[in-house]
């Protein structure tokens, strides 16, 4: 199938490049799970006619010109090259297994199916580049665990990009006619801005003095870590060259309701405050399970979390994607921040996570530190190259301990070629850090894929398990304390 349209190559924005270097050559992947067998004609007949082949980027090769320049070059797109299929059954240490095998589950994804899967994607983190005889792109299709892992490269784009392409294949699964929801339907109310005096106007100056104090505070921060201050080593540490050491995959999984019961306990209360007050206990959790009576209370674990910087957060239209619009610009446009752990031992009130992971990313959202740090990266990459920027990007990642992004996924069942999805997950390639945590919900569920240095964290499951375990504590807190 050829690409549409005609013109010369095509430079790589500063963000695409940085992604190609060798030290943060990262490919996303994204996991889909059907509920029924996979039909490998009816997959390859909507990728051909779908907007994804249509993309730019979708179908252009990576070239690089006789100065080392990279660029983009429109070429054929050959749908079988793209797709790969795997006939035999994997188990969890990545073996082929006898086909007579079963495994079982009431939704049909059992422990040993899904661990197989793990594994498979763990493996391909590591050590797994893409072939750049094709555009950056394939599909892995695990027929008999009715799965899908889709691998695209990021200098194509980020998770909200991506996720956006994703979804424009896809369909409601109680609407076959209907595009996936990403975000609920705003309600009508609004303020009419009565009460405006000079309270109002004091409100907006002190916001304004807490804004350019935050963002001095943790852009300095930033820049330090980058280059100076690393965390203090623990069991779960990485560091330079973990990046290829060999991987095992977890899958944390937390119902949304669940969340909203501890969110709405406390005032102002987002998702994301829940999500970092449960990676806050779980890890400390961990860390008295590995290492009990070992560390001190109030050490520091420093998580890099990815933000989004386009206005609209959920599901962008597609249509003004390819078009390049300037709210809903294609490509990697994320900033980065820190996000402070600190270890604690189990106490009586487990929402004191939550209220500390709250008053952490208020203090972030009064700060301008992510799109600084999207502007630093661009700096450095505009005036030293892509070189210097990548070693500002690896020694961030090294001086910290873990990754954390977390992503919004459609709001109700879809389906892709057809076929009605029971689960969807996404995580990254291998980076020098021994845990990344990446979290997408759908459908009332989210599920966070735990990708660990095998060596460093050998536990994974358990790992998930301290994570949803913080969650339910943190709910049966909620309703005793309702009770009462």
């Amino acid at each position: 199938m050829a690409c549409p349209g005609t013109f010369s190559d095509e430079p790589l924005t500063p963000a695409g490049r940085l992604f190609l270097q060798s030290q943060t050559n990262i490919i996303i992947h994204c996991i889909l799970r059907g509920k029924n067998p996979i039909d490998i004609d009816a997959v390859k007949s909507t990728l051909r006619s779908s907007l994804m082949v249509r993309h730019p980027r979708f179908c252009s090769l990576l070239v690089r010109d006789k100065n080392g320049f990279e660029h983009w070059r429109k070429a054929q797109v050959d749908i079988d090259q793209h797709v790969i299929v795997i006939d035999k059954r994997l188990d969890k240490s990545d073996n082929f297994l006898d086909e007579s095998r079963r495994f079982s589950s009431e939704e049909g994804e059992g422990d040993d199916d899904e661990a197989a899967v793990n594994q498979y994607v763990a493996d391909l983190s590591v050590s797994s580049p893409l072939s750049t005889d094709k555009p950056l792109w394939e599909i892995h299709i695990l027929v008999p665990h009715k799965c899908a892992v889709f691998r695209i490269h990021h200098a194509l784009g980020d998770g909200i990009s991506l996720m956006s392409m994703l979804m424009a294949s896809c369909r409601r699964a109680d609407d076959a006619d209907a595009l996936p929801r990403m975000v609920p339907e705003k309600s009508a109310e609004f303020k009419d801005g009565k009460g405006r005096d000079w309270f109002w106007l004091f409100g907006i100056l002190w916001g304004f003095l807490k804004m350019v104090c935050f963002t001095v505070m943790f852009v300095m921060e930033f820049v330090v870590s980058s280059l100076l201050v690393c965390d203090r080593k623990t069991v779960i540490s990485g560091g330079e060259g973990v990046e290829l050491w060999p991987r095992k995959l977890a899958t944390a999984r937390f119902l949304l309701e669940d969340m909203r019961v501890v969110k709405k306990a406390i005032p102002n209360t987002t998702i994301n405050d829940v999500l970092f007050g449960v990676v806050s206990s779980g890890l400390s959790r961990y860390l008295d399970h590995r290492t009990p009576n070992a560390l001190h209370e109030g050490l520091r674990m420093t998580g890099v979390a990815m933000v989004n910087l386009r206005p609209q957060t959920g599901f962008q239209d597609l249509s003004q994607l390819m078009k390049g619009a300037a709210e809903a610009r294609w490509g990697n446009k994320f900033g980065l921040i820190l996000l402070p752990v600190y270890f604690k031992k189990a106490g009586n009130n487990p929402l004191e996570y939550v209220k500390r992971a709250k008053r952490m990313v208020d203090r972030k959202k009064h700060s301008l530190e992510a799109y600084f740090s999207y502007r630093i990266g661009d700096l450095v990459m505009s005036l030293l190259g892509s070189k210097y920027a990548c070693l500002l990007n690896y020694r961030l990642l090294c001086n910290t301990t873990f990754t954390i992004s977390n992503i919004i996924g459609p709001l109700e069942e879809i389906t892709l070629a057809g076929n009605p999805i029971s689960s969807i997950k996404v995580n990254t390639s291998s980076l020098p850090q021994a845990i990344t945590m990446h979290m997408l919900s759908y459908a009332g569920r989210a599920e966070m894929q735990i990708l660990v240095a095998k060596d460093i964290v050998p536990d994974p499951e358990f790992l998930a398990k301290c994570f949803e375990d913080a969650l339910l504590e943190m709910k049966e807190a909620v309703i005793g304390t309702e009770k009462e």
